[in-house]
């Protein structure tokens, strides 16, 4: 909380907003860390600026003390912004909050601590034992938005899943003969481009690979990040020619490349059979069947084993129909991004975007929150956030 000795005032909130749109420009480069952004402030003038610019590089607050060296302005006689508490511990870099109390900044700001163990508060305290005035609270909603995706792998082990899906107006995704390319426009399918360019695995099932044969990678925008590809596949149905077993291009990383979940009895039937499972970029992973229903499977184990394994920050769902709703089902969304396109079908045998749900009234269907829209061209995108109870 913040206190009297410091004004929260549209000033400060502005500031604070800037460090935020600052972590923004890390996204997709900095993960498994968190986007972090910082600004210092003189005189209520913001003089310098930085960000987390991808893992393994300096932290959003020494970037910005560079910034301000190199411009000539001392940062002991500024206020800092930072949108997390400053990190403790020796990681791929030394601990900020050490460079921090080196630089002696007149005031520290913090949106929010930092849920992770080794950190979680320790930064914050030791700024304050070193004599440096130091609040935190301010935009902290904010801020635990913009990071929502580290908050859940870092407190939960699981990675934030965004459900991605385009659609007619009547919730279709394709005719009753299984066609769908295209329903979206160009310039949507752009933007899905952009998405897998910046998440750590796009996941799809065995159907979507059989019907499209999708190659699952980002092509013709910036790769920030190249993404694994997981496909859910209990009975190993899909074909080996199927573009998803195409080695990646530009990983940097032949191992593991394609993870194929399937049931314990596909895995032990498949491990010697000389095909697929002998490929050094493609692995089979057993998983429990639902014990509710035997021919799903407990999908869970696998979020945990991306993150263990992988560390996996974000997952893209990307389909089909059956795949999308086992994932609601089992309450494992965070985020459904939906592609609307001004396209009709009113055909009761078209394939629907999600399936296998059970509702017997309105009131027990949960309900999403709408976070964005953005018009693309006749397209409409909707951003939502899936909130489960607990």
């Amino acid at each position: 909380m913040m206190n009297d000795t410091f004004t929260l005032d549209a000033q400060a909130t502005a500031h604070m907003r800037e460090a935020l749109k600052q972590a923004r420009r890390g996204q997709g480069r900095v993960e498994p860390n968190p986007m972090v952004g910082a600004v210092l402030v003189r005189k209520g003038r913001v003089v310098a600026k930085g960000h987390h610019r991808k893992f393994g590089a300096a932290h959003a607050e020494v970037d910005a003390l560079r910034v301000a060296r190199v411009g000539g302005v001392a940062p002991s006689t500024c206020d800092m912004y930072i949108t997390l508490e400053p990190c403790t511990h020796h990681g791929k870099t030394p601990p900020c909050v050490d460079a921090l109390i080196d630089a002696r900044p007149q005031r520290i700001i913090i949106a929010m601590r930092d849920p992770n163990p080794l950190v979680e508060g320790k930064g914050i305290a030791k700024l304050r034992d070193a004599g440096i005035e130091t609040h935190v609270g301010l935009c902290e909603s904010d801020a635990q938005a913009q990071i929502a995706p580290y908050i859940k792998r870092t407190t939960r082990g699981l990675p934030w899943v965004i459900a991605k899906w385009a659609q007619t107006v009547d919730g279709r995704i394709a005719t009753r003969t299984g066609d769908s390319q295209w329903i979206s426009s160009p310039a949507s399918r752009r933007v899905v481009h952009q998405l897998r360019a910046r998440v750590d695995a796009s996941m799809v099932g065995a159907g979507t690979v059989i019907a499209d044969n999708p190659q699952l990678t980002a092509r013709d925008v910036p790769i920030k990040r190249v993404a694994r590809r997981v496909v859910v596949d209990p009975n190993l149905r899909t074909p080996a020619h199927a573009a998803v077993f195409q080695p990646l291009a530009g990983s940097q990383s032949t191992q593991n490349q394609t993870i194929i979940a399937v049931t314990h009895d596909t895995s032990e039937h498949h491990t010697n059979d000389g095909n697929r499972s002998q490929l050094p970029h493609i692995e089979l992973l057993p998983l429990p069947h639902d014990r509710s229903h035997p021919a799903r499977l407990v999908l869970t184990p696998l979020l945990k084993y991306l993150v263990s394994e992988y560390d996996a920050t974000n997952l893209l769902v990307e389909g089909g129909a059956t795949l999308l709703g086992e994932m609601f089902r089992q309450q494992l969304v965070d985020q459904a991004i939906v592609f609307v396109a001004a396209k009709l079908l009113g055909d009761e045998n078209a394939l629907p975007a999600v399936r296998g749900l059970t509702f017997d009234t309105i009131a027990s269907v949960p309900a999403m929150q709408l976070r964005a829209t953005k018009r693309i061209g006749d397209d409409v995108m909707l951003d939502y956030r899936v909130p489960w109870p607990g």
